[in-house]
């Protein structure tokens, strides 16, 4: 899926990350979400290594990254910690400045590497997301039913890893069928690497613990930088099949949170890379050549 990129494991403290890394010229950063692996831009990370230096990567506790175990505070799998790693992973790669593209937690991640690292950041994109802290203090019945998993996965360790462990990958593509205008963007090949990464009992868990930290440690994090704003430029993505696009003027809410922001709505539902893969690709060249 990623022909002409190489596979690499990068020390980032006490996490190892996966990545795949292609391409020549500045380097991007592309950040998937869950239930996914780096694998969700497949369809659009060789155009952009004709460009860039693409590293695709694993967030912690994902895909064949290391998952290390909670904590009470959940500290392990904040969205501080897991910038850091990113963070991290391009340093020893020798990018001291890079784009950076995140769909879904990796849009979280995403901006929380914006806040903590200012400098490190050229210009970032989030796609199909709200910043966490607005859904939290604006949520209404069509998001606390549609984006039930928020509250379902932050609960105590260990109700929802025992249940989804039931029954892992119908729980899967059940979130990924529920999230997508339909299932066609998932193609077999995806699909298997999807199921091999989340069947697994580490991954169940530090998704949870990704959740657990979105719904108290992040969310302190976000309140002490409630006045901070993204300095460099922001590209907003989102799907208009998507929940987001129903609830929120999702622009709007990235309005207050950076200073130069520019953005639209796709045809399609919340996995833009995949379902979108063209208008997706076009958006990202056109705002990370600027």
């Amino acid at each position: 899926m990623f022909e002409g990129f190489e596979r690499r494991r990068i020390d980032a403290g006490d996490v190892a990350i996966n990545t795949v890394v292609g391409g020549s010229g500045p380097p991007l950063l592309l950040l998937h979400g869950y239930p996914q692996s780096h694998v969700m831009w497949r369809k659009i990370a060789p155009a952009l290594a004709e460009r860039f230096t693409v590293v695709a990567a694993d967030l912690r506790g994902y895909g064949d990254s290391d998952k290390p175990a909670g904590n009470s505070r959940h500290e392990t799998y904040c969205k501080r910690r897991m910038a850091q790693d990113q963070v991290d992973i391009m340093s020893a790669l020798g990018h001291e400045r890079f784009q950076v593209a995140g769909h879904d937690r990796g849009g979280r991640v995403t901006h929380r590497m914006c806040l903590d690292h200012p400098d490190r950041i050229r210009r970032a994109a989030v796609l199909d997301i709200v910043p966490t802290h607005t859904i939290f203090a604006n949520l209404g019945k069509d998001v606390a039913y549609g984006y039930y998993h928020w509250f379902f996965l932050s609960q105590p360790y260990d109700l929802p890893e025992r249940l989804i462990g039931a029954e892992a990958e119908y729980y899967l593509e059940r979130k990924l069928g529920h999230w997508s205008a339909d299932m066609e963007g998932f193609d077999e090949a995806a699909m298997s690497e999807y199921r091999r990464c989340f069947r697994d009992p580490a991954t169940i868990h530090a998704s949870c613990e990704d959740y657990r930290a979105a719904a108290t440690i992040d969310l302190e994090h976000d309140e002490a930088d409630i006045a901070s704003r993204i300095a460099c430029p922001l590209l907003v993505l989102w799907g208009a099949k998507g929940l987001m696009h129903k609830c929120y003027d999702v622009r709007d809410t990235w309005c207050a949170k950076a200073a130069d922001v520019r953005g639209r709505a796709l045809d399609c539902g919340h996995f833009l890379p995949e379902e979108a893969p063209a208008e997706t690709l076009a958006e990202l060249l056109g705002f990370f050549e600027g």
